[in-house]
């Protein structure tokens, strides 16, 4: 049975929760309207009718506001790895879920209405630094629950690893394949804001990266056999 306390504290979440979407939401279409560098967070407080400390106490910077909502591969990448089936592959599935995630994502950033978001960025040292911090938490959160996979025997190609060994091969398979998928948004998004845009090219990026993601699996296998001393 609930409580009056449980209920009022889950009203009381629900307000937040709508306050932040509402707050964030506001953001992104002034970021829209007027470009990133043009909008303050008092900007965003009077169109979002709140108070500028409200904005503040749901986002730490203006940055982590045009962010919001917009990188869930940040927490994902480390999702796909410990929601993954019993007794499956832990690679195999952060593999398959950088692959959609990153199509996906190659696809949404070459339509013509995310246009003002991609020249926020390309434009603001900020929100570049941003997206690498971004970057650098999503592989530290894969490699954390990774290298627990890889040392409990989980991933095939590495049955025997010690916990050093774990760690080495976690760190680098979330490197690689984090740094490969940031590379190939990284072209996308250059080929999209090129005075002459080059369709060919730009759909030649998306169809490489399945290709690049499982050729980085297949050399990973072989780095933890060389590793492991097993045969090649």
């Amino acid at each position: 049975m609930t409580t009056v306390s449980e209920a009022t504290a889950g009203r009381r979440e629900l307000r937040k929760a709508r306050t932040r979407a509402e707050v964030r939401e506001t953001a992104q279409r002034l970021f829209a309207e007027r470009g990133f560098d043009a909008v303050t967070i008092a900007d965003v407080a009077a169109a979002a009718d709140v108070a500028v400390q409200t904005v503040f106490n749901h986002f730490e910077t203006k940055e982590a506001l045009f962010f919001d909502g917009r990188t869930p591969w940040v927490e994902g990448a480390a999702a796909s790895v410990t929601e993954r089936a019993s007794g499956s592959d832990p690679v195999a599935a952060l593999r398959r879920y950088l692959e959609a995630d990153l199509t996906q994502l190659l696809v949404a950033e070459s339509r013509p209405e995310n246009r003002s978001y991609l020249e926020a960025l390309h434009r603001t040292t900020a929100l570049q630094s941003r997206e690498r911090m971004l970057v650098e938490q999503a592989g530290e959160k894969v490699a954390a629950v990774l290298g627990v996979a890889i040392a409990d025997g989980a991933w095939p190609a590495a049955p025997a690893a010690d916990l050093a060994t774990a760690q080495l091969l976690s760190r680098m398979i979330a490197d690689l394949f984090l740094v490969a998928g940031r590379v190939l948004v990284l072209e996308n998004r250059r080929l999209v804001l090129a005075p002459e845009p080059d369709e060919r090219r730009r759909l030649s990026v998306q169809a490489t990266t399945a290709a690049t993601l499982s050729e980085l699996e297949q050399c990973m296998r072989g780095l933890a056999a060389q590793l492991l001393g097993q045969p090649g």
